[in-house]
């Protein structure tokens, strides 16, 4: 049977406070055509649906229509779905009732029961093959939270020993329920060993770094784990452990990801095969320069070479970040690289600045000098040079002494 491995969609997601619905719908609707292209049997999001906890009702209309739409052109496609943590685990699961008149299994947060035994059955999805009989059992696991897990007295890091348990114990029921040449399939949401992160769009979860989870959480006997968190695509330790990454870049850091789904082929229990199959890009991301920064002069200059605006919409427009180096600042900058970028194929989105000061510390420039000797104008003097180049121009130095003036007479009242 053929899976599609996806997850951090990111709904309702903003570059910088512009919107993403443009390209959300143009991946959604060319992921529906690779179902169809390909043939595929099951899809599987691996969390993350949404941005934020509480999001639009416009990412939600998308959502709900990608659902719709997916049954309406696919009604044997398997769809299960869990929740990450950008998700509210009770917004996902709110419309279960809804979803199961569609076959489609989500599981937002982690079930328990009054006595906090864990509802497995609410976290075994059958797959079926093209022919409609089951060939693989999924332990559709979601994003688990501290307060998800039991007590694990004794464990030197109770909260890895309590994802170990849970998956464990979902496992040991796929394992109960499954038959032969059926496979067993892991899904979850989290944070590998050695997984590398998008430190500007992704944050370590669980309890931070240090409980990274082991591989040895997935046994052998795990045909493929179908993980979601990190936006790099990346095998974990095992050809067969992955990180499908999103697909669309969430911040200026993932301009170079190769953004992907995984298609995943079994046969039988085993393995067959893993096709990584790259997602277009409906929106470009540009930088300039492409690396390094460039002083304002040379940084205008090359602005005005970016290819003139045709007939796209303003969604259709590349992102842009732009680099520069100051040595002194510029308030006017800004509004020199907007009138440099009328008429052009772009959207400004970020403006970094890197200074040229020496980066020294006033610890580091003053040595061995007492509070009170210090003057209000020389903390200020040595201030500006940890961050430019010199002095500070006269001007400036006017009105800091102004302000120094007027705090004297509030105090003096």
């Amino acid at each position: 049977m053929r899976i599609l491995h996806t997850s951090d969609w990111h709904l309702g997601h903003t570059l910088h406070d512009l919107p993403r619905e443009h390209e959300h719908r143009s991946f959604l609707a060319w992921l529906l055509g690779t179902i169809e292209a390909r043939q595929v049997d099951a899809l599987l999001v691996a969390g993350d649906v949404f941005d934020t906890a509480n999001p639009s009702a416009a990412a939600q209309a998308i959502w709900y229509r990608f659902v719709a739409e997916a049954r309406r052109r696919f009604p044997a496609l398997d769809i299960v779905v869990i929740g990450g943590n950008h998700d509210s685990a009770d917004r996902l699961d709110a419309p279960a009732p809804l979803f199961v008149g569609f076959d489609v299994r989500v599981v937002g947060g982690l079930p328990r029961g009054a006595s906090r035994a864990l509802e497995v059955e609410r976290l075994l999805v059958p797959l079926r093959d093209g022919r409609g009989e089951v060939a693989a059992w999924v332990a559709a696991v979601p994003f688990l939270r501290p307060a998800d897990l039991l007590p694990r007295e004794g464990a030197d890091d109770p909260l890895i020993e309590g994802v170990r348990a849970v998956y464990a114990e979902v496992l040991e029921a796929a394992r109960a329920r499954r038959e032969p040449e059926q496979a067993i399939v892991a899904m979850g949401h989290c944070y590998m060993v050695k997984g590398e992160i998008s430190e500007l769009s992704e944050r370590r979860i669980l309890g931070g770094n240090q409980h990274a989870l082991p591989l040895d959480i997935f046994p052998e006997d795990v045909a493929y784990a179908a993980l979601g968190h990190l936006h790099r695509p990346q095998r974990v330790g095992r050809e067969n452990v992955r990180y499908s990454g999103s697909p669309l870049p969430l911040s200026m850091a993932e301009i170079d990801y190769r953004h992907q789904v995984c298609l995943v082929e079994l046969e039988g229990e085993k393995l067959g095969s893993i096709e990584e199959i790259p997602v277009p890009r409906a929106v470009e991301l540009l930088r300039v320069p492409k690396t390094g920064t460039l002083p304002p002069e040379e940084l205008l200059a090359a602005l005005k070479k970016l290819p003139k605006r045709g007939e796209e919409a303003d969604h259709e427009l590349p992102f842009l970040e732009v680099r520069t180096r100051l040595e002194a600042p510029e308030p006017g900058l800004r509004a020199r690289v907007e009138a440099a970028l009328a008429g052009r194929a772009a959207r400004l989105v970020r403006l970094g600045v890197e200074l040229s000061g020496d980066g020294r510390s006033l610890a580091e420039q003053v040595v061995d000098r007492m509070l009170d000797e210090l003057k209000p104008g020389e903390v200020f003097a040595n201030c500006y040079r940890k961050r430019y180049e010199g002095a500070p121009p006269p001007d400036l130095l006017a009105a800091f002494d102004e302000l120094l003036d007027a705090v004297h007479q509030e105090k003096s009242r």
